[in-house]
């Protein structure tokens, strides 16, 4: 199982300890400070392609370094530096506290180690795993795809996993230390019937070890692919125009993350940008609607048993029963709004500094069975696979792509249809859910979410859904 070091046994060995940490943030807060923090970071990633039945890609990466953060009221200092003898870390330390002052010098509090949760319990740590031992999965993935379809002509899989420990330290004393695996695997396939070539992909991601790839989450992982490029090949684009679309388990709540979830976080709502800035306690959505950001879902990609400035992370509800409850806090906008954090803190790396982000984001089950949804459409769109779409931010308005789905008629799912447009709204798709599904299915894709430049691993989920009414167009 994993273990959850006390700071100094992972970074001790590089000579940082409450001491080191306690004059670096002295530093920091001497020309005043309402927070600061120090964010250590040693990250191990390594990764191996196949294609053409040969390895085509092996690497490794080695990553090291040390953020500093000065909170002066709204104001932010950031420094980092990749070294981490004394000298650097005190001018890094120095340069954000250049840009964020007020005057009266700080001083730290003594640092003592605090006990974090373990959302993601890991048997092998991705340090221990031999080279020897990876190259069996991917070659077995080429096979077993091959051997799926006699029509795959062309086979692509790879392997990533990274092995990562953080630090943190705060002005207020606390120091919190974890131990972040993560790895991502994806299967694709080229397929060739006559004239037609179609390609189809999955990947499966999770923060946990070696144990994650059993055998029948691999050969799942090999199917979904085989199946999504012979499903290409007998699929047409859709009729464009307005319909009812009923959303798939699963991998639609990409359309939750980026056309709802953005909006709910809170930097965007303090400088009243989001549309959702002005709609805390008010109905956004019918009463079956329940919206989640959850840190707590056990081995997810988006899973935090702490965020990144140290704050205890948790399920949040940031809509219930249709109500607006809350918005996604770091320290700085929780501050503002007189709140708690609700451990949604992120950043990218020790490079960069923190935002409000999501994490695991999926709405709650509702009380239809999917059959009963589909069995409500007359004539209407079935979504089942999603790629990234664009969003803004403030009006809510996105276009996102849908790779493959079936045509609902007479409420059965009929024709196959491929490279299909939605065009809408986010917060009118949620006034206009007319059924959530009881089948919730958080997503096991690798989903990576930007925002400012900063990219971070996130995971997302849906019940089956039924919106009334979206524009559909045909291909891309």
């Amino acid at each position: 199982m994993s273990q959850h070091r006390s700071p100094t046994d992972w970074f001790g060995p590089f000579g940082i300890d409450a001491e080191l940490a306690e004059k670096v943030l002295a530093a920091a807060a001497e020309n005043g400070a309402d927070d600061a923090d120090l964010y250590f970071e040693h990250a191990t990633t390594t990764s191996i392609g196949l294609s053409d039945r040969a390895v085509n890609r092996a690497h490794l990466s080695i990553d090291l370094g040390m953020g500093v953060r000065v909170v002066v009221g709204d104001q932010v200092g950031y420094a980092y530096t990749e070294d981490f003898d004394l000298e650097s870390l005190l001018r890094a330390a120095r340069v954000a506290a250049q840009i964020a002052h007020r005057g009266q010098k700080v001083v730290p509090v003594r640092a003592t180690s605090r006990k974090i949760s373990d959302f993601y319990p890991t048997q092998r740590h991705w340090a221990d795993v031999d080279l020897v031992d990876r190259l069996p999965l991917v070659r077995n993935w080429e096979e077993w795809t091959f051997a799926e379809d006699p029509r795959v002509q062309k086979v692509q899989v790879s392997l990533a996993d990274t092995d990562k420990h953080v630090l943190i330290v705060r002005l207020d004393g606390t120091m919190v230390a974890d131990y972040r695996p993560m790895t991502r695997a994806m299967v694709g396939c080229t397929m060739i019937d006559g004239t037609q070539r179609e390609t189809g992909h999955q990947n499966l991601a999770s923060r946990v070890g070696l144990e994650y790839y059993t055998e029948e989450r691999q050969r799942r992982m090999v199917k979904e692919a085989v199946q999504r490029a012979s499903q290409a090949l007998i699929s047409e684009s859709p009729p464009a125009g307005e319909m009812p679309v009923v959303l798939a388990a699963g991998s639609s709540g990409i359309l939750l993350h980026e056309a709802i979830g953005h909006g709910m976080e809170a930097d965007f709502n303090r400088k009243g940008i989001s549309i959702y800035a002005d709609k805390l306690g008010k109905r956004i959505a019918p009463a079956d609607v329940t919206v989640v950001d959850d840190a707590t879902v056990i081995g997810a990609r988006g899973a935090l048993n702490v965020d990144d400035e140290a704050s205890p992370t948790e399920k949040t509800t940031l809509v219930e029963n249709g109500i607006l409850k809350t918005y996604l806090h770091d320290r700085i906008s929780a501050r503002h709004y007189g709140v708690d954090s609700t451990g949604s803190g992120r950043r990218e790396s020790f490079r960069h500094p923190v935002l409000p982000r999501m994490r695991a984001t999926y709405m709650e089950p509702g009380p239809h069975p999917p059959e009963d949804i589909l069995k409500s459409v007359k004539n209407g769109l079935y979504c089942e696979t999603f790629a990234n779409g664009q969003v803004q931010i403030g009006a809510g308005d996105f276009a996102f792509y849908v790779r493959q789905g079936w045509l609902i008629e007479d409420g059965r799912l009929t024709k196959p249809v491929k490279d299909v447009n939605l065009i809408g709204n986010g917060p009118q798709v949620l006034e206009s859910i007319e059924m959530v599904g009881n089948d919730l299915v958080i997503d096991e894709g690798g989903w990576t979410c930007g925002k400012d430049g900063q990219s971070v691993p996130v995971s997302q989920g849906m019940p089956t859904v039924k919106v009334a009414k979206l524009s559909v167009g045909g291909r891309r």
